[in-house]
């Protein structure tokens, strides 16, 4: 593995790290402290200026009338819809079913992949993504849903659609990630998904609980900032970066990260202990992803039949 593939392995790493922790904040904001759409557009909104104040600092780059339509597609794919529909389903599920659903996405991703991209679907890749899947899956039934956390059919539904237009989203934005940067293409994408949504979901902030104390909670303030900076800014400036030095199934791997983070921070915390089932899940997850990221591309395969 060269030095920049190593790199767009930590970047999704840290992103997935960062999504991991968000699970469980946003779980504890929703809906008694912010209400599911008044998050949705405060991440949007705040992500935007953020982008394009960082955009002042960066080399400015010149986009085409037909990418920026391209951009407008993933801004609602990977941004405005997909982060839409997770927080309100995660509002009527819990969060042990989101996690469970999340690991469908890399299934999503390489059958995308190998429509659009032509992405070769290799017995390695195939029999990686199938690792991943039973690693992730195993983990997250180990848990027991907690008190109030009831299953829920429409949120449940909510969050496939979100993985599966998630999973569109990496597979479209990889030829874009080759010709900008993140800081481009992010700016963009959330400018369009901050004027979608706005319309419908401004008024939700008006009447967010947390906005109507006359004593800011800091709780409250920093399990909010965190959200918006930490599980959106953050993450949404390393995924196009590593899209740019590995493959978006590859990429989509990562999403079993997920429940290993979240299990360690539970076990850290006190409030789940450590088993051998665990253990057993996390070595499938992390062969699976290795066995993605060994099997062959589209352009290993061209190399290979001059």
């Amino acid at each position: 593995m060269n030095s920049e593939k190593l790199k767009g392995h930590i970047l999704i790493l840290i992103a997935n790290i960062m999504f991991a922790i968000n699970m469980p904040i946003s779980k504890y904001l929703l809906p008694a402290h912010v209400q599911p759409e008044a998050l949705t557009i405060m991440r949007m909104g705040s992500a935007c200026l953020l982008f394009w104040i960082a955009s002042l600092f960066t080399k400015r780059e010149k986009v085409t009338m037909k990418d920026l339509g391209m951009l407008f597609i993933c801004a609602l794919c990977g941004v405005g819809f997909n982060q839409g529909l997770f927080i309100v389903g995660l509002n009527r599920t819990s969060p042990v079913d989101a996690s469970i659903i999340a690991t469908a996405v890399p299934i999503f991703v390489m059958l995308l992949a190998a429509v659009i991209l032509k992405e070769p679907i290799t017995k390695m890749k195939a029999f990686g993504v199938l690792l991943g899947c039973c690693g992730g899956v195993s983990l997250i039934l180990a848990s027991t849903h907690s008190p109030g956390q009831a299953s829920g059919l429409t949120g449940n539904l909510m969050i496939t659609t979100s993985a599966v237009i998630y999973s569109i989203y990496l597979v479209l934005s990889k030829p874009l990630s080759l010709r900008y940067s993140a800081v481009t293409m992010m700016k963009w994408m959330f400018l369009f998904s901050t004027l979608v949504l706005l319309p419908f979901t401004y008024q939700h902030v008006l009447e967010t609980p947390a906005f109507q104390r006359e004593v800011f909670d800091m709780k409250e303030i920093g399990a909010i900032s965190f959200v918006l900076i930490g599980a959106t800014f953050i993450p949404y400036l390393l995924i196009p970066m590593s899209l740019k030095r590995i493959r978006p199934t590859t990429v989509s791997m990562y999403n079993y990260v997920q429940p290993i983070i979240a299990s360690l921070i539970t076990v850290m915390v006190g409030q789940d202990t450590f088993s051998f089932q665990k253990a057993l899940s996390a070595v499938l997850v992390f062969v699976g992803v290795y066995l993605v990221t060994q099997s062959k591309s589209r352009a290993d395969l061209e190399k290979e039949n001059r």
